[in-house]
């Protein structure tokens, strides 16, 4: 999904994500040591060790966090893209959000705004079908989630997040729309979690065989 994203995008372009961080700096060009400097707590790191895993920032490479409030980058995603606007420049700003993400209600209020005002901002539902140990089918009876961005007449549409090419063509377009001041445009990009959320989950809230279903696509 990153590597999509940042091969259709530039270098001053934004990107603000929630606490699934690590992939977003790397994708941008940051040096994989001070990650780690960050994961390990030492100064060095992106948040001078602060943030650990949540909040991982590199301002010189336009990544403006990891945030460990959930949904709470949504509206800070279309900030900085009003600050872009205000300036005058061509930058966007790619914002991203897990499927869990969408059920805040602050969402709703930044769509609404980015649309009024056209703002250069690309949303991106990473949608892995779990928001930690809670499906999509529990959460809600709109299980194409970029249906969302419809009731706000936003451009929207699903990826295929499992295949670069995809990811790469449909940020393209968003890009392109959002540069020329069309305003934003809401992806689904639709992957899978292989492993659990974190160390400590065992993942039981699914079953072997929609794993191996998975696993079976890919190969």
């Amino acid at each position: 999904v990153v590597a999509g994203a940042v091969s259709a995008t530039k270098p001053e372009d934004n990107m603000i994500t929630a606490y699934r961080c690590h992939a977003h700096p790397l994708g941008k060009g940051t040096d994989p040591k001070y990650l780690m400097a960050e994961l390990y707590g030492k100064t060095t790191g992106l948040s001078k060790g602060k943030g650990g895993s949540m909040h991982m920032f590199d301002v010189s490479r336009r990544v403006f966090g990891g945030h460990g409030i959930v949904g709470g980058q949504v509206p800070l995603g279309a900030g900085i893209a009003l600050a872009e606007q205000y300036r005058g420049t061509k930058n966007i700003n790619v914002c991203y959000m897990g499927d869990g993400a969408v059920r805040q209600g602050a969402l709703h209020e930044t769509f609404n705004m980015a649309m009024l005002w056209k703002l250069p901002v690309v949303f991106v539902i990473e949608n892995n079908e779990y928001a930690m140990g809670t499906s999509v089918e529990r959460t809600t009876n709109v299980l194409d989630l970029y249906k969302i961005g419809l009731s706000y007449e936003m451009p929207s549409e699903q990826v295929d997040g499992m295949k670069c090419e995809d990811v790469h063509q449909a940020i393209e377009r968003a890009a392109d729309r959002a540069r020329k001041g069309d305003g934003p445009t809401l992806l689904e990009i639709k992957t899978y979690r292989y492993k659990g959320h974190s160390m400590s989950d065992p993942a039981k809230y699914r079953t072997k065989e929609e794993l191996a279903k998975y696993k079976a696509v890919d190969q």
